[in-house]
């Protein structure tokens, strides 16, 4: 009896695949991993859709969106924020844009596997402890399309 399990899965996957784990009941607490882009946020929503569509039949519930840095997090992560909020949620923890993950990744290896003592790793045990105490369980609303749109088209004629 595994306490967690990870599913990594595309949101913009058009077959329905991806809610599998949702719609059978395995996804009891879903983290959305997105960045500040509109097609993370478009798939972050996808994902919400099925949350909704499903939770009647499961006890899948949306439990908080960690926000992926790809830009500068100032300007990008308070309509990461917007976003979350609209969906009766919140955000939850920030990974930070940093070039270990991608040495990591070069080397074939995980964060902890290869820069054990770093920053990155300080980053994901913190995130780890969030995650592992976080109560929040929330069914989404996701968005209309022309929503995000605005949304993003807001924060990004801003900088």
């Amino acid at each position: 009896n595994p306490d967690i399990v990870i599913y990594d899965v595309l949101g913009d996957v058009v077959c329905g695949g991806f809610a599998q784990p949702i719609r059978e009941g395995f996804a009891q607490e879903v983290y959305l991993i997105c960045s500040g882009e509109f097609m993370s946020l478009y798939a972050a929503n996808n994902i919400c859709k099925a949350i909704e569509k499903h939770a009647q039949r499961g006890n899948s519930r949306l439990a908080g969106i960690i926000y992926n840095a790809r830009g500068d997090p100032e300007k990008e992560l308070p309509y990461v924020e917007d976003f979350a909020s609209r969906l009766s949620s919140a955000v939850v923890g920030m990974v930070p844009r940093d070039l270990t993950v991608q040495k990591s990744e070069a080397q074939g290896k995980t964060v902890a596997e290869a820069y054990p003592d770093s920053d990155m790793m300080k980053v994901f045990c913190e995130l780890s402890q969030k995650v592992w105490q976080n109560e929040m369980r929330t069914i989404p609303t996701p968005l209309p399309v022309s929503t995000i749109e605005k949304l993003v088209f807001k924060h990004v004629s801003t900088f």
